[in-house]
């Protein structure tokens, strides 16, 4: 009798930690970054549980402006969206490396992001997803597309698309032949790139069907036939590859552009116990093949890519040879108020006749 009630207190008593130490965790993220079976295997592991909630880099720091940092636990806004947002909002708070699982990490990436999400001699951010944006064709209608400028080629014209954002900028500056990234530190220098980019983009406007929003919409035209060349992601350019061997994902010639999205810790999170151990439970090798097999994209987890389909990553090395490796255009962090003349500069365009 005196075991059995040991027993039972024993086990009441781990019940009753695991309750107390379980948590909400809200997460703000992109959309195939928490697939529905690896909120239930976490859940089921850890007790915690996950609100979900899809956004792009806009919106998470638009979201997270507004609560002065609050409403999220853990944020997946892109590299270059950290030291800047950090330092005109105070939105963020920094990484506790004592609670990271460093050794899952890809040490390059790991060192790399730290690099770019340093802030006042604290890290802010942590690798997880990386890709590229580029071109993505339909070879068979459009095979003389292989950069961005090609895009403005009459024998395309009407049959177009691309996002008025940032990334369209950066890659037509790079294929004019300059340098957007070397210009980040001379305001007046990066204000007359926009303003070149800005009259080929404008004089660009009789070829572009639609300027896409979302990757669906997008992915709808390239099928469609509507559309048989655009500015866009490796990982739509794979998904459309899967269904039409003549649409695939090709690497411009001025370079893909690089991405890595993070994990940050918005400044007014009240669940830090389940974001961190979320960080280490997807991180795992088998975990982050699963987010890769959804979201197209490969992760920085060591051991990640060992659990991806073989058709994913034959369709990578399809696009991507080492030479076109080298040449990813790698975002660096967004100095302040560099957006704000981006956004000048898109609007311009999109009023202009």
């Amino acid at each position: 009798m005196k075991l059995g009630l040991v027993s039972t207190t024993v086990l009441i008593a781990a019940l009753s930690a695991t309750t107390v130490s379980a948590e909400t965790l809200r997460l703000l993220t992109w959309g195939g970054y928490a697939p529905e079976e690896v909120v239930a295997m976490f859940e089921a592991e850890t007790g915690h549980t996950v609100e979900v909630t899809t956004s792009n880099n806009e919106e998470m720091i638009a979201k997270l402006r507004a609560t002065n940092g609050g409403g999220f636990d853990l944020a997946q806004p892109s590299q270059d969206r950290i030291t800047s947002a950090q330092e005109e909002f105070g939105i963020y708070k920094p990484i506790d490396m004592t609670r990271v699982d460093a050794a899952q990490f890809i040490p390059s990436m790991l060192g790399a992001t730290a690099a770019n999400t340093t802030f006042d001699g604290e890290v802010f951010g942590l690798p997880h997803v990386w890709g590229t944006s580029g071109l993505v064709v339909n070879t068979a209608e459009a095979g003389q597309v292989v950069d961005y400028t090609d895009l403005c080629d009459a024998s395309v014209a009407g049959n177009v698309s691309y996002r008025l954002k940032r990334p369209t900028l950066i890659g037509f500056a790079y294929a004019m032949g300059l340098d957007p990234f070397a210009a980040y530190a001379d305001l007046d220098a990066y204000q007359e790139i926009l303003n070149q980019v800005e009259e080929t983009l404008t004089a660009c406007k009789p070829n572009v069907k639609t300027y896409w929003d979302g990757g669906d919409e997008i992915k709808n035209l390239l099928r469609s036939g509507e559309v048989v060349a655009a500015m866009a992601w490796d990982t739509g350019g794979w998904q459309l590859n899967a269904d039409n061997a003549d649409i695939t994902f090709v690497a411009p010639e001025a370079g893909a552009l690089g991405w890595i999205d993070t994990f940050v810790l918005p400044a007014r999170g009240r669940a830090d116990d389940a974001a961190y151990d979320w960080i280490n439970f997807v991180m795992r090798p088998d975990v982050a093949a699963m987010i890769t097999n959804t979201a197209g994209n490969f992760t920085a987890a060591v051991g990640g890519d060992e659990g991806v389909s073989a058709d994913l990553k034959a369709r990578y090395q399809a696009s991507f040879d080492q030479a076109a490796i080298d040449n990813i255009k790698w975002y660096p962090p967004v100095p302040a108020g560099l957006e704000a003349m981006e956004g000048a500069t898109l609007d311009r365009i999109n009023a202009a006749n």
